[in-house]
């Protein structure tokens, strides 16, 4: 247990900094766990609107450090080659 007024102001702040990330990246993981099924369901339209919602909230979780940029850019990257291959699959289902 902190000791001194500082020591004791700054793990609070800690416990307010973990609480605000821990619901930021339960968002996103909740968002893009949505943005999966929608793709899964064969609801490209959906999944299209999703995607750029989701990418805001990737850059602003990564502008305020709750994860790394990087991060952020390869799980925006996925997603969105997910949606590609899926839906250009569904393309060629059609087509033949």
């Amino acid at each position: 247990m902190p000791n001194t007024k500082s020591a004791k102001k700054r793990n609070r702040q800690g416990m307010e900094r973990r609480s605000k990330n821990r619901a930021v990246k339960s968002t996103l993981k909740t968002a893009i766990k949505k943005f999966r099924e929608a793709v899964a369901t064969k609801q490209f339209d959906e999944a299209k609107t999703m995607l750029s919602a989701m990418s805001k909230s990737l850059d602003q979780a990564a502008s305020k450090r709750v994860i790394h940029v990087n991060k952020a850019a390869r799980t925006k990257s996925r997603l969105h080659q997910l949606i590609v291959k899926a839906s250009g699959a569904e393309a060629a289902a059609v087509t033949a």
